[in-house]
């Protein structure tokens, strides 16, 4: 298979970021309002195809026992491309065996060739017939791994021959699938509903219950912050995906693809920050917190927050200045792939105050527990 030499651009990073969540999140609410839909889709067809296409799994998606034609061959380029990973082993050892026989044979050359005594001509006689047997060597093991690499490129035109085939029959395929899905006696395969997720966390925050009009919209920008960073793990699963492509099929691993992800499950955890506190997600230590009334719960959350707010106005202050610093800079990674730093750590003021802004909500909510018991 030919090697892969793609370096994701700065700009399609930065922009899938932004605007994959405002998409995705289009998207759901679309797909909200309008109910269920109904197997099978053509985007989720052409989805396998382009993502998975040469395992098959579109047509297996579609019901069609065609779909185990392109496994054998997946097998043979995985099979080819492991080749080629153990020759490239005999490569580096004959290159380097011949390079030392180039080195040896320099060494053994006469100052005077016409006056060479019998003993330096016979030392180089030598050199140079090792230097044939190590230049055959590395000439065999090169092709052994030229021809590994022409069978996998074989085998991947043929992949991508049917791909690019079934790439015009898929809508046809679709509508024959639903058709037989007609005739069966059922429209279509109806999707399940989102599953409802049980509550995680302690769930012993007394304020979950508690509504005003100002703290609502608090618990709806943090609600909206954690939901958009929500989406990047669905860029994750892509990214990743890549990256196995990469290594086992086009023998391409990468180093973008590891730098990238870690940075953006990095900004994740400080912009989903406040959407975790609304949610009583964070980890509490409460072996008496548990036991305590909702008012005494209370009380230890207004006792406690003075805590909160020192160590979350601190990340503020501490965390503007660090991102002020790399924005005046213009901060890039010291990798190769050169990333800017500087919008990763505007994350952490950002996220700070969006998690002083829902503390902000929770004291309000605490306050009123205690008003209201006191009433």
């Amino acid at each position: 298979m030919p090697s892969l030499s793609f370096v994701l651009p700065h700009w399609l990073y930065w922009g899938v970021l932004l605007l994959f969540p405002l998409l995705a999140m289009a998207l759901v609410a679309r797909q909200r309002r309008r109910g269920a839909p109904r197997e099978p889709l053509l985007f989720n067809a052409y989805l396998f195809w382009l993502t998975s296409g040469f395992m098959g799994l579109h047509r297996m998606y579609l019901k069609s026992w065609w779909g185990f034609v392109y496994l054998p061959l997946f097998v043979a380029i995985l099979y080819c491309n492991g080749e080629v990973r153990d020759s490239r082993e005999d490569v580096s050892r004959t290159i380097a065996e011949y390079e030392q026989s180039q080195t040896a044979l320099k060494r053994v050359q006469p100052l005077d060739a016409a006056a060479a005594t019998p003993e330096e001509r016979k030392a180089l006689a030598d050199a140079q017939a090792l230097g044939s047997t190590r230049k055959t060597a590395l000439d065999a093991a090169t092709k052994v791994q030229d021809d590994w690499k022409d069978r996998a490129r074989m085998v991947g035109y043929v992949v991508l021959a049917l791909l690019l085939v079934d790439a015009v029959l898929l809508p046809a395929l679709v509508r024959k699938r639903r058709a037989q899905a007609t005739a069966a006696g059922y429209a279509a395969d109806p999707v399940a509903h989102e599953p409802e997720v049980a509550q995680q966390g302690t769930g012993e925050d007394p304020t979950l219950r508690i509504h005003t009009p100002f703290t609502d919209r608090i618990d709806a920008v943090s609600a909206k912050a954690g939901e958009y960073v929500a989406y990047w793990a669905v860029v994750a699963v892509f990214a990743y995906y890549y990256e196995v492509l990469a290594r086992f099929v086009f023998n391409s691993p990468t180093n973008w693809v590891h730098e990238s992800m870690f940075l953006m499950f990095g900004m994740q955890y400080m912009i989903s920050g406040a959407y975790a506190y609304r949610e009583d997600q964070h980890v509490r230590v409460d072996v008496f917190y548990t036991k305590f009334s909702p008012r005494g719960k209370a009380i230890a959350d207004v006792i406690s927050s003075v805590f909160f707010f020192i160590f979350t106005i601190t990340l503020l202050w501490t965390g503007w200045r660090f991102a002020g610093d790399a924005v005046a800079n213009r901060e890039t990674s010291f990798t190769e792939w050169g990333i800017q730093y500087w919008p990763v750590k505007l994350t952490m003021p950002i996220g700070a105050a969006l998690i002083i802004l829902q503390g902000v909500s929770k004291l309000i909510k605490d306050i009123l527990i205690l008003t209201r018991a006191k009433a």
